[in-house]
């Protein structure tokens, strides 16, 4: 079985972070592991509090994942401090990780800065570099191109200078009213457009988390980038299509929607 590795912040509600990507994981056949960044205390309708862990206990998190069971690809996550990010990159440096897949996640749907300017020049320098793909949204894709991005050529514009920037490929998502739920991959100076069927569903929670786990999971399984994309966008949209209602807030998707057998069978 290949595996895949987590590096993220611990969603209490299980909807995002480390419990989604395990989730996604699991559904996408390869053995999860996590090395958590943060524990949130959070829900469907927010988050009350986050306690962040020592670079140092990251750091051995991470070392006892690599010398004994090695991931085939790593998911990065939220991760916020300064500190954190450094370590990662050096763990990931020091045992030369492969299929490294980066959520960006700085700016909220809503526009809000989640990091600081500081957190966002450290990844800047040390993780952005690293990536095979970077997974952000439009807001994102506007604070790593220092582009606006109003229009189809306006994604493509970003995602290229992001992708000539960091020297990776970059997957620019859609939506934020822009191009419906079109993601567009931008590689090696030519780009693709990934056309997704808008789903009305309004329990969007870690959305993000899924996608970027879901490639990472298909990397691992030795499928190309551009099929990994593809797979992983097919499976957050059966997801979001099984419509399950959870929570007061934006609840979680169905990340078992795929799963069946003697096991899953309900009472």
């Amino acid at each position: 079985m290949k595996t895949a590795l987590t590096i993220a912040g611990s969603d209490s509600s299980g909807g995002a972070g480390i419990q989604a990507d395990i989730k996604t994981m699991l559904a996408n056949g390869v053995y999860a592991m996590s090395a958590i960044t943060a524990l949130t205390a959070q829900n469907t309708t927010g988050v009350t509090g986050i306690m962040e862990v020592s670079p140092d206990f990251l750091g051995e998190q991470l070392d006892n994942i690599f010398t004994d069971i090695r991931p085939d690809a790593v998911k990065i996550g939220m991760v916020s401090a300064n500190s954190l990010i450094e370590k990662i990159a050096e763990k990931l440096k020091e045992y030369n990780a492969k299929n490294i897949v980066v959520d960006p996640v700085m700016v909220a749907t809503s526009g809000s800065k989640l990091i600081s300017d500081d957190a966002i020049d450290a990844l800047k320098q040390y993780l952005l570099p690293m990536a095979c793909v970077l997974t952000p949204n439009i807001p994102e894709a506007e604070v790593l191109s220092g582009l606006e991005v109003k229009t189809e050529d306006d994604m493509i514009a970003a995602a290229k200078k992001i992708s000539e920037d960091y020297h990776c490929a970059v997957l620019c998502k859609g939506g934020h009213q822009l191009n419906d739920a079109n993601d567009l991959l931008y590689s090696d100076g030519s780009w693709k457009w990934f056309y997704g069927k808008r789903i009305d569903n309004p329990n969007t929670h870690g959305t993000g988390c899924t996608l970027s786990s879901a490639i990472a999971s298909n990397l691992a399984k030795g499928f190309d980038l551009e099929t990994s994309v593809e797979r992983a966008k097919a499976y957050i949209s059966g997801a979001l299509a099984a419509m399950l209602d959870l929570g007061k807030g934006s609840g979680p998707m169905n990340h078992g929607f795929d799963l069946s057998g003697e096991f899953a069978k309900q009472a």
